[in-house]
């Protein structure tokens, strides 16, 4: 079980669909263990399109990421160069103090 002293954070990432795998392989190298995957549909108008120069795509990917706080900046560091808004990928990364955790096993 983890340590009950241990802080954590969820880290929650938004990419286009079909980025998922780009994301997990560079979160795993900054030291992620795994994360979990959801589907998603997003929304956007032709003005964010226009105001910010993006493309909005609508088929979406979450990918939700425990980690300690301890890596927490370098694994979000890791997605945001592999998949951040500079990329096709075009992510959105931030993330979530967790205030209790359960069921996890550290070696």
């Amino acid at each position: 079980m983890a340590d009950k002293n241990e802080k954590f954070e969820i880290i929650i990432a938004i990419v286009n669909e079909g980025y998922s795998d780009v994301l997990m392989d560079a979160a795993r190298e900054a030291g992620a263990r795994g994360g979990t995957i959801a589907h998603a549909r997003g929304t956007g108008t032709k003005e964010i399109e226009k105001k910010y120069g993006i493309i909005i795509t609508p088929q979406k990917e979450l990918i939700y990421i425990l980690v300690t706080t301890k890596i927490r900046d370098q694994v979000m560091a890791a997605i945001n160069k592999a998949v951040g808004m500079g990329t096709k990928g075009q992510g959105i990364i931030f993330s979530l103090p967790v205030s209790n955790v359960s069921g996890l096993k550290f070696d």
